[in-house]
């Protein structure tokens, strides 16, 4: 078997594995271990599923287990898409001791994580997840949930997998546009928690822009290594875990303001990273250097660095009023005191933000 390696998310009697390596899927032990059942539903899209569902539902012999096929995109992330998962649990008859495996990306993670956990309120949950982004962060920490028109990720719970399998040899498929959006993410790690980290992302992201298996593997893992940490340390966002949320806040004003789907996930986050580098400058904590060698890592990995036009000043703020960083109507903001030290704050004025927005409009 191709070597991989194996993380821990420490959450007590409910800790798992991550597992990160090449031709993961070719491989029944990994995946079964974590069936303790006898049945399971695989909830894939339109996109993933003719490339590998077959794999997968060969690794489940001796297992009963049926499909579902979502529609692709983060458009169709809502409710009555989720009704359609719960459709087929009930139309299999599938109880209470059945797993839910999450083949796909971010989408399918976090609506099948949903599923898993609202479905006879609770059953077992495995993510097997095929993008960059989902690999480094959606499938960690047990983040789940669907968008509203007013808001993204508005509807959701803490819902935590039994095992996450990330297979990095299925981003080979993976189209450029959703590699880079998966960048953004990778870079966020950097500059949240870990400087080395930040300047190896700096000098090796020619090589992760061609897939380079190696350099895939360790950004990965570091990124998963930093997420499970925080995760284990606060795992219901009460405190530090709000830090994973650089960029996420005029992110996701991007994405509503856009409608979903328009802008991918990461290419919202790398315009929200810009301008909360912009908003820490503002405030005095970050020079022009480290802004600018911030956009300029952003810009490398092919992601977008300006807001769009087409949201307006006002929108912008209406929007990320709409935000589960909002506390008793104080919007927390997560920034910069320096490349690799993120902080989560509230001391900043009106003003400042209206100018980190206008900012965002330009490079």
């Amino acid at each position: 078997m191709s070597e991989y390696s194996t993380l821990k998310v420490n959450l007590g009697d409910r800790s798992y594995p991550i597992y990160i390596g090449q031709n993961l899927l070719d491989h029944a032990d990994i995946l079964k271990k974590h069936i303790p059942g006898n049945s399971a539903l695989i909830v894939s899209n339109e996109t993933v599923a003719p490339l590998y569902l077959k794999k997968v539902e060969a690794l489940l012999t001796g297992i009963r287990h049926e499909s579902v096929i979502l529609p692709d995109g983060e458009q169709y992330k809502n409710l009555d898409v989720l009704n359609t998962i719960f459709d087929a649990l009930l139309t299999h008859r599938l109880d209470r001791n059945t797993t839910i495996i999450a083949l796909g990306g971010g989408v399918v993670g976090d609506m099948a994580g949903f599923a898993a956990a609202s479905y006879q309120r609770g059953v077992h949950l495995v993510q097997i997840p095929t993008t960059l982004l989902s690999q480094v962060d959606s499938s960690v920490g047990g983040k789940t949930g669907v968008n509203h028109p007013l808001g993204k990720n508005m509807i959701g719970a803490f819902y935590q997998p039994r095992a996450v399998i990330a297979d990095t040899s299925t981003l080979d498929t993976l189209d450029d546009r959703q590699l880079s959006a998966g960048l953004a993410e990778v870079i966020k790690y950097g500059l949240i928690k870990d400087a080395d980290f930040f300047e190896w992302i700096d000098q090796n992201m020619d090589a992760l822009l061609r897939r380079d298996h190696q350099a895939l593997a360790y950004a990965i893992e570091v990124s998963c290594k930093i997420k499970a940490n925080v995760v284990a340390a606060d795992e219901k966002e009460s405190g530090q875990r709000a830090l994973l949320n650089l960029g996420h806040t005029f992110g996701h004003a991007i994405e509503t303001g856009m409608g979903y789907g328009q802008w991918l996930h990461g290419e919202a986050v790398g315009v929200g990273m810009c301008m909360a580098a912009k908003m820490s400058a503002l405030l005095g904590w970050l020079d022009e250097n480290q802004v600018a060698k911030t956009i300029a890592i952003i810009q490398h990995a092919k992601l977008p660095t300006t807001a769009p036009h087409n949201i307006s000043e006002e929108q912008f703020l209406d929007l990320m009023s709409v935000d589960k960083k909002v506390l008793d109507g104080v919007l927390r903001l997560v920034l910069l005191k320096n490349i690799g030290h993120a902080v989560i704050s509230s001391d900043y004025s009106k003003d400042q933000l209206r100018k980190a927005i206008r900012l965002g409009y330009t490079n």
